[in-house]
């Protein structure tokens, strides 16, 4: 497990694409051993702060002590945590924007949900992916201002530039040309960046990491 960073209260990890935090309700079906496990099966007991989806790489607090949990969380609860994701979008995206939609949560009510998104890059690949003869794509910045489940995916598709590598709320002809070129069946979200002021030293803290390999494959960021 890439851990990057470690104090007496919290461990910072870079979680890979395709692993599970922890097994909620929503994933009581799926088998395969957590980050949770993974790391209490190296001594590590650990309580994750916040959720980052199954298919969702990057940044990951994890609280050392069950009583340090709801610290940390107070600051997602005052919007104290800075949080900025990177993805890879279907389409040519506008240099800046908001979508303020709401987004379903888990008991079935929805809720206001807001992001704020800014286009680093795009490109376009001489590959035909239905109805159009090329394929063009952008490298997206965004933060959240709010914590909805797969808000970003739902907002993603909310603007009509589906994250790559969805299965939900993709395009599944981008989704099979990835499979198909590149041999890439992984969600192009990415956790890369959190900023805050540590609940208990109250020193201002900032983290960044980079994309996963597999995004190398395709584009350099």
């Amino acid at each position: 497990m890439d851990i990057l960073f470690e104090d007496d209260y919290f461990v910072l990890i870079n979680k890979p694409s395709n692993l599970l935090v922890h097994h909620s309700h929503y994933a009581r079906n799926i088998e395969e051993e957590s980050l949770v496990e993974l790391l209490e099966a190296q001594g590590r007991k650990v309580y994750p702060v916040h959720r980052l989806d199954r298919k969702t790489s990057g940044l990951l607090i994890c609280a050392k002590e069950k009583e340090y949990v709801s610290s940390f969380q107070k600051l997602i609860e005052n919007n104290a945590l800075e949080k900025k994701y990177l993805a890879l979008v279907r389409g040519f995206v506008a240099d800046e924007g908001v979508i303020d939609s709401p987004v379903k949560n888990d008991r079935g009510n929805y809720k206001e949900a807001e992001t704020h998104y800014t286009c680093l890059k795009q490109f376009e690949l001489p590959i035909p992916v239905e109805p159009y003869e090329t394929s063009r794509y952008s490298v997206v910045e965004f933060a959240p201002k709010t914590g909805r489940m797969h808000q970003l995916r739902i907002h993603a598709n909310k603007m009509s530039h589906p994250i790559i590598g969805d299965p939900k709320h993709g395009n599944r002809h981008h989704n099979h040309m990835f499979i198909e070129k590149f041999g890439i069946d992984k969600l192009f979200l990415h956790a890369s960046s959190l900023k805050f002021k540590h609940p208990f030293t109250e020193e201002e803290l900032f983290f960044e990491v980079g994309v996963p390999e597999f995004w190398g494959g395709v584009v350099e960021i």
